[in-house]
């Protein structure tokens, strides 16, 4: 059966694509840390080395991602639903608790799977969402041991 695109049925049928999830962060105006839960994240170059991702254009958080011209894309581990889950809502407490490692100018969340701090090399709207390419300066990859968090129709596992 096939339908227009758009809408609902759009949605569900790109949800039955498996994603890694992960927690996207910046420092605000301020130096506070930003951050949000993100399943759109892709590798996009080797050489040079490039990411992108895709965040809302309506997020409170744009402004954020945009003015600071760097961020850290976290990839989270299956253990990490709960963090994935706040980090998805719009608490200002999202980060109370959460460890933070040391000596990096952006936020790193201890225990990620892997890290990717990055400098935006170019943003661009495109309908409901503003894709970010970034290239990476500096990565880490601890998740030899342990199975990625995954989102699929619309639950996380």
């Amino acid at each position: 059966m096939t339908e227009p695109a758009g809408g609902i049925g759009l949605r569900d049928a790109l949800g039955r694509f498996a994603t890694g999830v992960t927690i996207v962060t910046c420092r605000g105006a301020a130096g506070e840390p930003v951050g949000l839960t993100c399943n759109s994240f892709n590798s996009l170059s080797l050489d040079p080395p490039m990411v992108t991702w895709a965040l809302n254009a309506r997020s409170p958080s744009r402004p954020a991602f945009e003015r600071c011209g760097q961020f850290v894309v976290n990839v989270l581990s299956a253990g990490h639903i709960e963090l994935a889950r706040r980090f998805a809502q719009r608490s200002p407490e999202r980060f109370r608790g959460v460890a933070l490692l040391e000596g990096h100018a952006l936020p790193v969340l201890q225990g990620a799977l892997a890290w990717f701090a990055c400098r935006t090399v170019a943003q661009h709207a495109y309908g409901d969402h503003v894709l970010f390419v970034g290239g990476v300066e500096q990565f880490s990859d601890l998740g030899h041991a342990n199975d990625p968090l995954l989102f699929m129709n619309g639950k996380l596992g």
